[in-house]
């Protein structure tokens, strides 16, 4: 009997090309959750996520759906799953869906976490999680110009170009909430969305920190919102601060 398995993966990101598998055989989460399932069961198995994370971003919360025509139980196919992957992917959550489900077209949102360090002294435990910033922020400057993204808008100011993708493709999503927290020396920045656009959050986030250190006019992120024009918005922030937290069903 053919069964739909769900994978809820947590993955450090650092030494990753991002998730989807390259032509050009680089190291990728997909790639290697695919190889330890050809090793349980002995043929090519093919990973659904339910999105891309690009190099160097990292998940605790990303899902993923494969088929298989295998009598194992859950709990050992999810065992074997993790002696089988490297140390910076763990198969964290496991359970049989029903047929219809797809880990990427059955999203109903996300939530993405950036995690930036705010303080003088750079980071050494913690350095591949955060971005390190040392400048003074101003958080309530933030939080303001934050307001404009919530709802439904064409974030193609927000979109980075990539020729592999489809540059034509629809450019509006809906953002549920930002919110934007500080615990000790680190800021969060948490935004829940139906979709993403590719590099949508590091490029929010580029701007939200110059927002922040008061290098742009109150009103700019939703300026730019309008305009709708990549080249006036200013660059994105780091992939190591990114983290996909939760996708949900």
């Amino acid at each position: 009997m053919l069964r739909n398995i769900k994978l809820t993966l947590e993955y450090d990101g650092t030494d990753f090309y991002g998730w989807q598998v390259q032509i050009k055989s680089q190291r990728t989460v997909q790639a290697e959750i695919e190889k330890a399932l050809k090793k349980i069961f002995k043929k090519h198995v093919t990973l659904f996520g339910s999105g891309r994370t690009d190099s160097g971003v990292h998940a605790l919360g990303q899902v993923a759906n494969f088929h298989a025509e295998t009598k194992l139980p859950i709990a050992t196919i999810q065992t074997a799953l993790n002696a089988n992957l490297p140390k910076d992917i763990a198969v964290v959550g496991i359970e049989e869906v029903g047929p219809r489900f797809h880990a990427r077209f059955s999203v109903k949102s996300k939530i993405y976490r950036y995690t930036i360090l705010n303080r003088p002294a750079r980071c050494a435990v913690q350095r591949r999680f955060c971005f390190f910033y040392p400048y003074p922020l101003n958080l309530r400057s933030m939080r303001a110009e934050a307001k404009a993204l919530v709802g439904r808008h064409d974030f193609k100011s927000f979109q980075a170009a990539n020729p592999s993708r489809d540059e034509k493709a629809v450019t509006v999503r809906t953002v549920r909430g930002v919110e934007i927290t500080k615990k000790g020396d680190f800021i969060h920045i948490d935004i829940e969305a139906d979709g993403f656009l590719y590099k949508m959050v590091r490029n929010i986030v580029g701007t939200l920190l110059q927002a922040g250190r008061g290098q742009l006019p109150k009103g700019s992120m939703r300026q730019i919102l309008k305009r709708k024009d990549r080249t006036i918005a200013p660059g994105p922030a780091k992939p190591q601060g990114l983290m996909l937290v939760e996708v949900k069903y």
